[in-house]
């Protein structure tokens, strides 16, 4: 094939459906991993989600073009280890804001140049909330094994129904300067299949007594799962936009088949911030 000639149809057929097993394959596997993680709590829980914010930092401070990289990096994987030992330690709130204060100083003091201080302070507090989030859910006593595994039921079924969806229906377009691929039957396709997962997910806890959680109004549990799926879609949706800014097609190589970890956690951020903010006005109700 003559250089800058397409390929027949038949071999784009073929490597699509090799990239397609190729993204099955790790999906399957990752999602067995995380979920066992998940069964198990504690620390091999905090352990995964701790590589994933340092995973997503390092994705981060190379898109974005942070310097001096492996330094800020290096600062950026200690605060997040400190927190999460703060965390699984029952550090006193003022400690573990310590950590977190003492990380943002030092980050931003090493970062060169107005712009990399503040992508390398918007990389930390955002893998922060990866590494953070999903493992003060998990170690919570009345919230426990449902919290993560209602993230991952929204999430995932939103991203999964919305690519059939969007693939079997077409249509319209929905942001298609940001991400020309995704469209309206797929966003709705996704809000569906995240609202209705949320759901089926708490009634079976509630079956099975897994958290005092579950006893939340089933309208309550719909109506969040909704805005969980939205803003998962916009995660992706803003991390599309990134990557179109910093001129990348994916944020790593991390994940066979899926890019990097930024490209695979760019819905789950989306919620974990909104989780992040239940646990924050929780915590300031029982003080």
């Amino acid at each position: 094939m003559a250089p800058g000639e397409a390929a027949p149809a038949s071999q784009r057929g073929l490597l699509a459906s090799r990239e397609f097993h190729t993204r099955l394959v790790s999906a399957i596997l990752l999602g067995a991993i995380v979920l066992s993680a998940l069964v198990l709590g504690g620390w091999p829980f905090a352990v995964i989600w701790l590589a994933a914010g340092i995973v997503f930092a390092a994705e981060w401070i190379g898109m974005s073009a942070v310097v001096p990289r492996r330094l800020v990096l290096a600062l950026t994987a200690a605060t997040l280890f400190g927190l999460v030992l703060c965390l699984h330690g029952d550090a006193p709130l003022g400690i573990a804001l310590g950590v977190g204060a003492v990380g943002a100083v030092l980050v931003a003091a090493v970062a060169r140049g107005g712009a990399g201080r503040g992508r390398a302070l918007v990389g930390l507090a955002s893998s922060a909330v990866i590494a953070l989030v999903p493992t003060a859910l998990r170690d919570d006593p009345s919230i426990g094994l449902l919290g993560p595994a209602w993230m991952f039921a929204v999430v995932w079924s939103t991203d999964i129904i919305a690519y059939f969806t969007g693939r079997t229906f077409g249509g319209p377009k929905l942001m298609p300067k940001v991400s020309p691929k995704k469209t309206w039957s797929g966003a709705l396709g996704g809000l569906a299949a995240g609202t209705l997962a949320g759901v089926a997910l708490v009634m079976v806890a509630r079956d099975h007594g897994w958290s005092d959680l579950a006893t939340t109004s089933l309208a309550l549990v719909a109506l969040v799962s909704a805005t969980a799926s939205i803003l998962s879609q916009g995660g992706d949706l803003a991390e599309s936009a990134l990557k179109r800014r910093y001129g990348v097609k994916d944020s790593g190589r991390s994940i066979p088949g899926h890019g990097g970890v930024m490209d695979r956690l760019d819905g789950f951020f989306a919620v974990a911030v909104l989780v992040g903010l239940y646990l924050i006005a929780r915590r300031l109700a029982a003080a």
